[in-house]
């Protein structure tokens, strides 16, 4: 045997999710599945000739060897050597045909990762006698090519950056051998605390500015955040500052379900293993809160928070109080710069709802090949998100990667928040047409949104308001009653005022990178000139009850246009009339029966619904975020 019978013992952050005994075993079969499709391609696979699916994506995931984790867990919880077999045999295979520096680096720094993952995890069954000699030697040199060709062609910056770094440093730890004299692990050590700082921008985003890829990349940060502890390594304070605020929008980025929404090149998900890794590491009981959902910890201090870089903005109707955790009321607002790097969607001002489930929804990312059909295009553009697109055009010209012509420019105007009122307000404008996009999302009492939409442009042009619903069982209805401007789900009460024509056209959700379903869009057109508005109602319900009435005017205060919405709805005991207003300008004027001056405010109607109580909610918080790189701000305080 060769003197290293295994590397040394490494935090892997992903084997929890790798112990599946029945990819194992297709994988001893030789058969692979990934994005959905299985192909045969035998234990000792002719990588380099196989015919393969023309979307180069399931290749690189293919030789990713992420299935190793789950041959090791099935050899530790079965016992049966074929598991290990396989694996030597599908590695050495690949060592012995595959030119180290074939594949991009990422996919290098994961196979390094993933092969000693593995190989630890067979390490840890008592049954495991070690590799032959041969076979250990083979590996190692292996990953010493692969990490020297890896450290001498990092990419540049970005997620595959982290990843590649977080490779070397595993490679540094669990296998000394690489490096004697501990240069490599202070290269890895140091250049990841450079990296977290360019790519986490200071409000807590990642630069890219996907959900999914926010999280990977947090991944990686706290993979070696926790190798370090257990090798007695220390990261900077700058390091652990900026992982803290990655783990902030982590946190309320998630849904009441427990998933993050897909936004810009974004698989769906949970990532709540990260909060509850994160919460042991700091110390923070909010993260355990949220990792457990309510079970363990203190609910997080903050509901309607603002990512004001990254461009994400939060509504929540809370953590459980009042309602169990996973049904309480959630919206994000994407209202910021297109990502840097690729993975930018055209989605300026879109929005995705949700409360025990997702109620609309972003599609999310489905693939990054631009083939026909096109369904790489369909994914990023305009229409497929839950904004208003303009005369068919996108925000920003399609390109398959990075924008090469001008791009949407997105601005957050302000926030305006009282405890039942909560008022978000951006704009974009964009170099393929001369129309400006205002958006104003009102959360009104934690329960439901009101959206006013107002476009702006010379000339006539058509105007397509939609929403994409989350996809339902094959045994429910999607869409169970439409009338004009009227629209139930199973879940959702969606009201567009005035009853402009609302369609259902056909649409997709992916959940999964390569695996979409059929989904409708609910689509509201309009044509006009100057100043064209919109306004939508988003009330969640349950099946069996009535729909709202959705009723909008329109009164002049002074110098002052102000739009009323009128709100009535079923309680337990009743009926209930809202009646929420706010000026067109956003500066302030004496609304009717609202005795002071405001921009927006609420007006309780009675349980009959007969009159309009006294009771006013004015907002008086405003948060217009001149300095965005601070640190995040809510609407009830500023995060440390």
């Amino acid at each position: 045997m060769s003197s290293i019978a295994a590397p040394r013992p490494v935090f892997c952050i992903v084997d929890h999710v790798h112990r599946d005994v029945a990819v194992a075993e297709e994988i001893c079969l030789g058969r692979f599945r990934h994005q959905g499709l299985a192909l045969d391609l035998g234990v000792e696979p002719d990588w380099l000739g196989a015919t393969l699916p023309p979307d180069r994506e399931w290749r690189l995931e293919w030789v990713k060897f992420y299935y190793g984790l789950d041959l090791a867990w099935a050899f530790r919880t079965t016992g049966e050597a074929r598991f290990l077999t396989t694996w030597e045999r599908l590695v050495r295979s690949w060592i012995a045909h595959v030119p180290v520096s074939l594949d991009p680096c990422d996919v290098i720094a994961r196979r390094i990762q993933n092969w000693i993952y593995a190989w630890n995890g067979f390490a840890a069954s008592e049954r495991f006698d070690g590799l032959p000699e041969q076979t250990s030697d083979l590996i190692v040199e292996s990953i010493r090519a692969q990490a020297a060709h890896l450290r001498a062609h990092l990419t540049r910056e970005r997620n595959h950056r982290t990843l590649e770094l977080y490779a070397l440093f595993i490679a540094a730890l669990a296998l000394p051998v690489l490096d004697p004299d501990g240069e490599l692990l202070a290269f890895a050590i140091d250049e990841l605390h450079a990296n977290i700082l360019t790519d986490i921008e200071p409000d807590g985003v990642q630069r890219e500015r996907s959900t999914h890829y926010h999280h990977v990349v947090l991944r990686s940060f706290l993979g070696a955040r926790e190798n370090a502890r257990r090798f007695g390594l220390t990261f900077r304070p700058e390091f652990d500052e900026r992982l803290a605020r990655a783990c902030e929008f982590a946190m309320h980025v998630h849904r009441p379900d427990g998933t993050i929404p897909a936004l810009s090149d974004s698989d769906s998900g949970s990532y709540l293993d990260l909060l509850a890794l994160a919460a042991d590491l700091c110390g923070r009981e909010d993260w355990r809160y949220v990792a457990t959902r309510g079970e363990q910890g203190t609910p997080p201090a903050h509901t309607n928070v603002s990512f004001p870089r990254g461009g994400y903005f939060v509504q929540r109707s809370g953590w459980g109080r009042g309602m169990t955790f996973g049904d309480q009321r959630f919206l994000v607002f994407d209202c910021g710069a297109i990502g840097d790097g690729g993975h930018g969607h055209y989605d300026a001002l879109s929005v995705e709802a949700a409360s025990e489930r997702p109620l609309v929804i972003d599609p999310g990312r489905f693939t990054y090949c631009d083939d026909p059909p096109h369904w790489r295009r369909w994914f990023k553009c305009t229409a497929a998100h839950n904004t208003v697109s303009v005369d068919g055009l996108d925000q920003t010209p399609y390109f398959r990667g990075k924008p090469k012509a001008g791009t949407a420019r997105a601005r957050f105007i302000e926030r305006r928040t009282a405890d039942d009122l909560d008022v978000l307000w951006g704009e974009v404008t964009s170099p393929a047409y001369a129309v400006t996009h205002q958006r104003r999302v009102l959360f009104v009492r934690g329960a439901y949104w009101i959206i006013h939409d107002t476009l702006i442009g010379s000339g006539a042009h058509r105007y397509a308001l939609r929403f994409h619903l989350a996809p339902e069982p094959s045994d429910r209805p999607p869409i169970t009653w439409m009338d004009a401007g009227a629209v139930r789900t199973p879940a959702l009460g969606l009201i567009v005022a005035p009853p402009w024509p609302v369609t259902v056209e056909d649409g997709w959700v992916s959940e999964t990178y390569g695996v979409k379903k059929e989904a409708p869009v609910v689509v509201a057109t309009a044509e006009g000139a100057g100043r064209v508005e919109l306004f939508s109602l988003l009330m969640p319900l349950e099946d069996a009850a009535p729909m709202p009435r959705f009723d909008i005017s329109r009164t002049a205060v002074g110098n002052e246009e102000m739009v009323s919405a009128e709100i009535t709805g079923s309680r337990p005991h009743g009926t209930y009339v809202d009646r929420v207003m706010w000026t067109v300008t956003g500066r302030a004027a004496a609304l009717p029966d609202a005795g002071a001056a405001a921009v927006v405010a609420i007006l309780d109607g009675d349980e009959d619904g007969s009159v309009l109580s006294t009771r006013v909610v004015v907002p008086t918080r405003v948060d217009v975020f001149a300095d965005p790189d601070r640190s995040h701000v809510s609407g009830t305080g500023v995060l440390a």
